[in-house]
């Protein structure tokens, strides 16, 4: 059970893994305040998969120190009839300059079967810094959060890539700046638990050290439309694979052209 945990917490991180440009002077298209994006996560062992929690997104329009800011909210859960074995409930948040979509603040609370872990980190974009509660660290310009990277991703004109291109960005998470790259692998159609879409493809390089081997074994789609939300994420694991579809939204910014068909 504890692998339904890891899961979880991947989800949240890696979705955040669709990113690009130079992520510097982006302006926002593809989201709105309201927003909301609910994900079910399966976990395949022996060939038969098995719904193992649950994520969603949130955004909401508010003020950081007299600054509009986008509030973004990522919450996972395991399923709850997996509680009494191992109960999950982890909360990502981050809040977004709306002017440049650069992270301005941003909040790790995660407990998972009673192993709790807190992260409070503010960015100073200007003096590229990033304060935590164990000190202040220099960072590259433009860094993002695991929240914040998924948000300006979907703002990013896809259509200028060829295949095979990898588009760096960098992240801070445990203290610490992660360089990392999507490989864009073109337009392709795909069928979810939710209907047929017309997606955006990408192998995103992961970072050693999780459930996750290391490099680019995980492949992620984003509608191809003016959204550019993540529909499935795939990936092998240490033991049997995972496969998180989106299942449910509501407040989109713009119609969600990318779907053919319902399932």
């Amino acid at each position: 059970m504890k692998k339904i945990a890891s899961i979880l917490t991947a989800l949240l991180c890696t979705v955040s893994l669709t990113a690009g440009d130079n992520f510097c002077g982006i302006k926002n298209t593809s989201f709105q305040s309201g927003e909301n994006i609910t994900y079910t996560i399966f976990y395949n062992v022996v060939g038969i998969y098995v719904n193992a929690g649950s994520a969603s997104f949130n955004t909401t329009l508010t003020k950081l120190n007299n600054k509009p800011v986008y509030h973004i909210v990522g919450d996972g859960k395991s399923n709850s009839k997996y509680d009494w074995i191992f109960k999950v409930r982890d909360k990502y948040e981050s809040w977004i300059d709306t002017t440049n979509l650069q992270p301005l603040k941003f909040i790790r609370n995660v407990d998972e079967g009673g192993h709790k872990k807190y992260e409070n980190v503010t960015f100073n974009q200007t003096a590229n810094t990033a304060v935590t509660a164990d000190g202040v660290y220099k960072v590259p310009n433009c860094i993002q959060d695991v929240l914040s990277a998924v948000y300006y991703a979907r703002n990013i004109d896809f259509n200028k890539y060829k295949v095979g291109d990898k588009i760096p960005f960098d992240m801070f998470l445990d203290n610490e700046t992660y360089n990392l790259y999507i490989k864009y692998l073109g337009k392709e159609t795909i069928k979810t638990k939710y209907g047929k879409f017309k997606a955006i493809k990408f192998k995103p390089l992961l970072v050693k050290g999780t459930i996750f081997e290391g490099g680019e074994k995980m492949t992620v789609w984003v509608s191809d439309d003016a959204n550019h939300i993540p529909i499935r994420i795939e990936s092998p694991i240490s033991v049997g694979s995972v496969k998180v579809d989106m299942m449910q939204y509501r407040g989109l910014r713009h119609p969600l052209t990318s779907l053919i068909s319902w399932k």
